[in-house]
């Protein structure tokens, strides 16, 4: 494989990129609606039925509520936390040669080796190198020609 380097930024429109591809292949692709459910039925439960505990009932509906906002907007509060991060706005350096896959900001440093990737998920945008460990790394196809993506699926696979 021949070294590769480019860089790019890590703009608003690329972490939600991230976002959008990773979220079908993460570890909760699908929303949990049981947890706010359970918590706002406790919360209903404990105010109809206790005299003692308005307080709890209330914390409980509440954090029920809550909860739900999260689900409902998760890909804006994730986007949000990404942007206030450090790295956010930043230049990141992309080698990708016969080791690994290697990036660098100015407060980062990651190298994942050839051998660490457990497989490539390709997606409509982009490549997901899914580590042993369960880590994900998300790189967008149009960092790449289509040899090259080619490359990086054989050397996984293969």
């Amino acid at each position: 494989m021949q070294p590769f380097n480019t860089q790019f930024t890590l703009s608003r429109e690329y972490l939600a990129e991230c976002f959008d591809q990773s979220l079908p292949h993460g570890k909760n692709p699908k929303p949990n609606f049981l947890f706010p459910a359970l918590l706002f039925s406790s919360g209903a439960a404990l105010l109809f039925f206790s005299e003692h505990y308005k307080f709890v009932a209330s914390m409980s509906i509440a954090l029920g509520v809550l909860e739900l906002i999260h689900i409902r907007f998760r890909r804006a509060w994730w986007l949000a936390r990404q942007m206030w991060g450090k790295s956010a706005g930043c230049e990141v350096k992309l080698n990708i040669n016969e080791d690994g896959v290697q990036t660098q900001n100015p407060y980062t440093k990651t190298v994942l080796l050839w051998t660490d990737i457990k497989r490539v998920i390709e997606t409509d945008l982009g490549l997901i190198l899914v580590a042993k460990s369960g880590g994900q790394q998300y790189l967008s196809k149009t960092l790449f020609s289509a040899e090259l993506i080619g490359d990086i699926v054989a050397r996984v696979d293969g």
